[in-house]
């Protein structure tokens, strides 16, 4: 009988230990993830990121992050490449979830400052013709909403759709996405 009650302690106090560690205040966090663009060649067009949380109070958190993007336009049968290098930083809301937070959905707003480059700088194409538009510092404003899993107390998978409004920019200005990540909890 003794062992039963034993057991029955120990899956207890493993619960209880699961859910008190996870979302503490304070807790950091490094974070990648990927995905594609909204567009018409989702396979070829995508993004990189890698991000850095730090937990505040009731599962909310902030986001620091270094995204690199590279996307294709298309020209007389060539492709002509968009590269942009952003940093962002912003802040995550909890919305809701489960009880033991082991499954948890997210809203967060992020500011953005980057550096757009097409065509690597080269203005003259193969035929002739010139782009009009040189290499610009952007900037902006971003959302996104997540679903994140805890896979354990430290890993956690996320998926997240997003958009990005930039200015600065003569090209896109609203630019949705989606893809998916991992985050490690320091």
């Amino acid at each position: 009988m003794k062992k039963y009650i034993y057991t029955v302690m120990l899956l207890i106090m493993g619960i209880t230990a699961a859910q008190a560690q996870r979302m503490l205040p304070g807790q950091k966090g490094i974070e990648i993830s990927t995905g594609t663009l909204s567009d018409e060649q989702p396979a070829r067009n995508y993004f990189v990121n890698i991000g850095f949380t730090v937990n505040g109070k009731h599962g909310n958190y902030q986001l620091w992050a270094l995204e690199y993007v590279h996307q294709y336009y298309q020209y007389k049968g060539i492709n002509i490449p968009q590269e942009t290098y952003m940093a962002e930083g912003g802040y995550s809301f909890y919305l809701f979830g489960t009880p033991v937070k082991s499954i948890s959905v997210n809203l967060g707003i992020t500011g953005v400052v980057g550096y757009e480059t097409v065509n690597r700088g080269e203005q003259i194409l193969y035929d002739g013709a010139k782009i009009l538009y040189d290499d610009e510092v952007i900037y902006g404003a971003g959302g996104r909403i997540s679903i994140e899993a805890y896979l354990s107390n430290r890993f956690v998978f996320f998926v997240q759709g997003r958009a990005k409004m930039m200015w600065g920019t003569p090209l896109e200005k609203f630019r949705p996405a989606a893809g998916v990540g991992l985050r490690f909890n320091l």
